[in-house]
């Protein structure tokens, strides 16, 4: 009987083991080293700095593809897994250039490259000679209330200004105020000429020393002049802090002054100076053509395929330059091989496991984000899939995994439901949550993210994250100090394999959760960015 019964009960068992669905496999956890083999790879010499355009950023992208396909990913791209990108490249001569500062009728040379430098994100004028305004931070923002440019008589005039914000300034609005197009919008309607720009010390990542040596490698700008957001500025000029006091020369302030008051984000006063500038710019134009790469791992549920998560990151860097050390290649093995080889990893682990996603899924790789964010830029106006149909863009750039990752800094945390979802992926980590640190820095708008943004899409951005005054965090400034946009920045430096796998478990787990979640990520209601939503289903 006893025997009758055990076989009946083993009948039972396997009719329904055979009726109940396999579970959903489950993506492996990910142990640092296959991140970094792929890290090898793009970080490699062969790949020249992937200089944006050039034979190297080429080949890097056609490793790239060779990698989606391998993993069965469809093309995504206008031209298979490719949108070509077209760019104006701009590069300053300076044996035709100069720069000097007017006063008493009286010119005073100032040494390109010791004083000051040219910035040719904007399209210089060949000549211009304008009075000078020190306008603090240079900053309108119209719902706080705040504008430097109030009073002050700008018209035909420089403003000088002090990069940062006063402390009264939520970051994520102050870094929307301190981007490029909004600067130059705020100064168009003030009727100024262009710009001399002040570093903050307190918030530089990287010294003088290292800034000036690259002040000769090609700007870029896209070519479709609807994406030319700086048209009308004549004039951007960086000056080095450590001879700003050339500039305030006779006024009321010295400038030491003044980058106190900066540093712990006080109001600055604003006043004219007593000397103008007088610039001459000869700059080097000519086209090119570089490519963004788009790979699609799609959705299964009948409603939600047809929206789209983004995974990005841009696959460009600095390429051949100035030498450092006898160095003159720019890897940019975490700057960024690092993201680059993270979203290839995710797209080969989702591969590896035959994940099941409701949403579908875009590993998006950008190109010219060293130049100002432009293929990013491109693909935001541009998408390859109907834009109200992409609910969110994560974006990792340089996510730093050169300590262990007990706390993760997320840019982006408090501003959409995105991080609701960080915080609840973050605990089952194991891994404290945190907004940016280090506002000053603005790396809000910094990367590839603040593209999406600009569009509408929810977007954030995450990092290894420290504690200010900790060792982690002298860790990091000391990174950039070392290695950030240098050739240290290579394959031959500290990296903690352990962190990246964290790493990449939680850019993946936060990928899954909102593939697979019926609402789409929203904005929080009292986010600035609210102001930017696609009304879903939307075109292109």
């Amino acid at each position: 009987m006893l025997k009758r019964i055990a076989i009946l009960l083993f009948l039972s068992a396997a009719l329904v083991a055979q009726n109940t669905p396999a579970p959903a496999p489950t993506a492996p956890s990910f142990d640092g080293k296959s991140w970094w083999e792929y890290v090898k790879v793009l970080a490699s010499d062969d790949m020249e700095g992937r200089e944006t355009g050039s034979a190297g950023l080429r080949k890097a992208a056609s490793y790239i593809v060779e990698q989606l396909k391998n993993d069965g990913l469809e093309p995504a791209g206008s031209k298979g897994f490719y949108q070509p990108v077209k760019l104006i490249s701009r590069q300053i001569d300076e044996s035709g250039s100069s720069l000097a500062l007017v006063r008493n009728g009286r010119d005073e040379p100032l040494v390109l490259g010791e004083d000051a430098m040219f910035s040719t994100r904007v399209d210089l004028a060949s000549e211009v000679e304008a009075p000078l305004v020190f306008a603090g931070y240079g900053l309108r923002v119209p719902e706080k209330d705040y504008d430097d440019f109030a009073g002050l008589d700008l018209k035909g005039k420089a403003a000088v200004i002090i990069s940062g914000s006063p402390s009264e300034m939520p970051s994520a609005l102050a870094s929307h105020y301190q981007s490029t197009s909004e600067r130059a919008k705020a100064l168009r309607e003030a009727g100024a000429v262009g710009m001399i720009s002040i570093p903050n010390p307190a918030s530089m990542d990287i010294p003088w020393s290292r800034m000036t040596l690259a002040r000769t490698r090609p700007s870029m700008a896209l070519a479709d002049p609807a994406l030319n957001e700086s048209q009308g500025i004549k004039l951007l000029v960086v000056f080095n802090p450590a001879d700003a006091n050339k500039l305030f020369a006779d006024s009321p302030y010295k400038f030491q002054q003044l980058a106190d008051l900066a540093k712990d984000r006080k109001p600055l006063p604003r006043f004219p100076l007593s000397a103008s500038i007088k610039a001459r710019a000869k700059v080097i134009q000519k086209d090119v053509e570089s490519d963004n790469i788009i790979a699609k791992l799609p959705g299964t549920d009948p409603k939600l395929k047809d929206e789209y998560v983004l995974l990005s990151a841009h696959m460009d860097h600095l390429g051949i330059g100035e030498p450092i050390n006898g160095d003159r290649i720019y890897n940019g093995a975490m700057d960024n091989g690092s993201g680059s080889a993270l979203v290839l990893d995710i797209a080969n682990s989702l591969h590896r496991s035959q994940a099941r996603l409701k949403r579908s899924v875009l590993f998006v790789f950008v190109t010219a984000e060293e130049k100002g964010l432009l293929g990013s830029k491109y693909f935001a106006a541009n998408p390859t899939v109907p834009k109200g149909s992409i609910v969110a863009d994560i974006n990792t750039d340089m996510f730093l995994p050169i300590y262990p990752l007990k706390i993760l800094t997320v840019y982006g945390l408090d501003e959409s439901s995105l991080g609701g979802m960080v915080r609840q992926v973050g605990q089952q980590e194991g891994v404290q949550v945190q907004p940016d640190p280090e506002p000053l820095r603005n790396a809000f708008i910094r990367s590839d993210q603040y593209s999406f943004i600009r569009q509408g899409i929810p977007a954030v951005a995450m990092s290894v994250g420290f504690k200010p005054g900790t060792p982690e965090a002298a860790a990091h400034k000391k990174w950039l100090t070392e290695r950030y946009h240098a050739p240290s920045d290579d394959l031959d430096q500290p990296v903690d394999l352990v962190a990246a796998g964290k790493f990449e478990d939680i850019v993946q787990d936060l990928a899954l959760k909102v593939a697979d979640n019926p609402q789409r990520p929203q904005w929080n209601n009292d986010s600035f960015f609210r102001r930017f939503v696609v009304v879903s289903g939307s075109g292109r």
